[in-house]
Formats: C-alpha cells, sequence, structure tokens
C-alpha cells in the first residue's frame, strides 16, 4: 500500500483498554513508521494522559456511562452521546482515517459507530471472556472482531472472529533485573516465597481488607514475604492501621507500583483481581496466580474470565464474598507448594499469545487496504 496510513484507535476508561490499544498502535508503528494514528478517548478519563505520555495526539468526547440505578440522570447523559457523536464526526472527518480500531471503553461507541456508518472499514478488540453490550452493538458491521478467549462465537458472527490474545506492556518482557536484585529493591529477603498482591492503581477494597483481617497470619510467616500494592485510594487508611497495629517486616507496603516488570520478577505467586489485561500479562510471564473477580463490573465478566482459566488448571480462583476469611489461608499454601506453582505456571504460560499486537496491528494494516483476509 502506497499511500500514506491513517487509523483512528478509541476507547480507554482503565489501563485494561489503554495499554492494549497503546500496543497496537506501536505495533503499527513498528510494522508502518510513516502511520499516522490519532487516539479518540473520554474527557476526564486516564487515557486522556496516558496516551499522550506514550507518544501519540488523543481528541477527548463527553461521553460517560449510564447511571443504571437511577434512569432520570441518564438525560445529560443521553445529551453528551449526541455531542460526542457529532464530535467524533467531525473529528473523523479532518483525519480521514483508513480505518477505525475499538478497544473498548465510553469513547469507543460513538466513534465506531460513526466511522462505520461513513463506510470506514472497523475492526475491535474484546479483552474479557464475556462481550460488553458496546462490543456487541459494533460487532453486528464490524469487519474484524479479535477475541482472547475461545468459544467468542456465542457473542459475535463467527466468520469475522480471529483468535488473537490481548496485547499486553511489552516492558514487562524487557525488565534487566534479576529477582535477588528484584526483591532487595523491595526491601524483601531473596531465597524466600514471595506473594505479590495487586489491586489496580486504585486498589481493590476486597483484597486489602483480606490482608488486613489476616496481619496475624503475615506476621506468622518465616517462609514467606509479601509485596502488597494498596491503591492510592486505599493508602492512607491502611497506613494509619498498620501504624496502630504495626507493620510485619515481611511485609513491603506501597500505594503504587512503578516498576511492574520488577514487581513480577519478584513474585513466585500473585494475588489479582481478574481483568483481562492482567490476566494476559500473567499469561505471557507464566506467573502463578489466585484470581479475586471484582463483583462491580458489567456482565460479572471477570468471573467469566478467572473461571475460563481455572477450567484449565490455569488459576486459582476466590469469591469476592469469601475472600477475607479465604484468600491469604489459600494464598500462603499455595506459595509453600512448590509443585502447585509449577502446575499453574506452566498451564498459564500455555495460554500466552506473545504476538497477539501484531497480529491485530497486521489486520489493522489489511483492512485499511481494502483486504478482507487474515
Amino acid at each position: 500500500m502506497d499511500q500514506e496510513l491513517r487509523v483512528i484507535i478509541s476507547g480507554g476508561g482503565t489501563g485494561g483498554h489503554i495499554f492494549p490499544a497503546i500496543s497496537i498502535a506501536n505495533a503499527i508503528r513498528a510494522e508502518r513508521p510513516d502511520a499516522q494514528i490519532l487516539f479518540v478517548g473520554a474527557e476526564g478519563r486516564m487515557e486522556m494522559q496516558r496516551v499522550p505520555a506514550a507518544g501519540y495526539e488523543i481528541k477527548g468526547l463527553p461521553v460517560r456511562g449510564f447511571d443504571r440505578q437511577n434512569l432520570l440522570r441518564n438525560i445529560p447523559v443521553l445529551w453528551d452521546l449526541m455531542r460526542s457523536r457529532y464530535m467524533a464526526l467531525r473529528i473523523i472527518g479532518d483525519f480521514r482515517p483508513q480505518v477505525a480500531v475499538g478497544v473498548g471503553g465510553y469513547a469507543s461507541g460513538p466513534t465506531l459507530d460513526v466511522a462505520g456508518k461513513m463506510g470506514i472499514p472497523t475492526l475491535i478488540q474484546e479483552q474479557n471472556s464475556y462481550a460488553g453490550v458496546t462490543n456487541k452493538l459494533l460487532a453486528r458491521k464490524a469487519h474484524r472482531i479479535c477475541v482472547a478467549y475461545d468459544g467468542m462465537e456465542r457473542f459475535f458472527p463467527a466468520d469475522r472472529i480471529l483468535l488473537t490474545g490481548n496485547p499486553v506492556r511489552q516492558s514487562l518482557l524487557d525488565s534487566p533485573v534479576g529477582k535477588e536484585d528484584a526483591l532487595r529493591g523491595f526491601g524483601l529477603v531473596p531465597g524466600k516465597r514471595t506473594i505479590l498482591i495487586i489491586g489496580g492503581s486504585l486498589g481493590a477494597r476486597t483484597i486489602n481488607e483480606s490482608l488486613l483481617g489476616q496481619l496475624s497470619l503475615v506476621k506468622q510467616q518465616t517462609d514467606v514475604q509479601f509485596i502488597w500494592q494498596t491503591g492510592k485510594f486505599y493508602s492512607a487508611e491502611i497506613r494509619a492501621e498498620l501504624d496502630r497495629r504495626g507493620c510485619p517486616g515481611n511485609l513491603h507496603v506501597t500505594d503504587f507500583i512503578s516498576d511492574m516488570a520488577a514487581a513480577y520478577v519478584a513474585a513466585d505467586l500473585v494475588i489479582s483481581r481478574a481483568g483481562a489485561g492482567s490476566i494476559s500479562e500473567f499469561c505471557l510471564l507464566g506467573k502463578p496466580v489466585v484470581l479475586v473477580p471484582s463483583p462491580n463490573v458489567a456482565e460479572d465478566h471477570q468471573t467469566k474470565n478467572a473461571l475460563a482459566l481455572v477450567q484449565k488448571s490455569a488459576a486459582l480462583y476466590v469469591r469476592d464474598d469469601e475472600a477475607r476469611t479465604t484468600l491469604l489461608p489459600l494464598a500462603v499454601n499455595t506459595a509453600a507448594d512448590a509443585v502447585k506453582l509449577e502446575t499453574l505456571g506452566r498451564n498459564i504460560l500455555k495460554l500466552a499469545r506473545p504476538d497477539a499486537a501484531a497480529r491485530i496491528a497486521g489486520e489493522v494494516i489489511r483492512l485499511a487496504a481494502g483486504e478482507s483476509g487474515t
């Protein structure tokens, strides 16, 4: 294709949408350095900072989510949706993309719907094992649907599905830090089994309360140590509680981990929510994990993500409402079981798709060239 490649990528709201979007953009640029890529996100959401930091231009729409509890509050939401569609029309008209990519999140709905109605080929990337409402609607006219799990034909037209996996942050694979140095960087002791507890940048209340409620069990461990990312939202409250009760010496506490690659290197076992992006990272790294799906997500898709791994003996799973009593004992026992760790790591690694971003980028380039084959 001799003409300049122009691509719109839309979506965001969470790291689980933004990191794959940036990975796809980087893969497109690796294949076509001349590509012009414009992101479209939602005003006030994290993509408006993360995307420019990655070196890409982004336009914001006033779109936001519907209030399912109070329907009257959706009147201004509908008005913002109408404004967003008009703004998307202008953005697409000015940028003149040959293809539009949606990765999920508020902005992807109006952007890809408008692009499709303007005759521009569209590609959607569904990260979860249970498709979201927006992607199910967009799939009706999408030219290609890239998925990370088997069995997605129950949501999408089978002839347009491509099993690619989820793109992840490639920096996680490139850490120059060895395990001993990684552990020392967190103030921990090399040679001891290490459990990494993460709940996202803002944190996860249930996971945090599970740790606080089992501090005595943490203190009892002589061969297991912990890295605990509390999240910024809960940090002050947890620090105050640890000051009052005493922080165990085998527990490193931080509100945010800037070097996740080093944290993964240090960890023998991870405790995490079951977001699709995080799961894809665990697969790529072969990390044993205990998943605690968030109950506060659409269609309970995190539970479905977790069970897709559990069915293949590739992860352990604890219900959110049972975590406060069962999570930490399960994690400690698993960390002490070398055979269990090896089995979980081997099975989850089988699910990795390290070429996901490159495969999706290839589809984007083909669609832009007017090709339909895979």
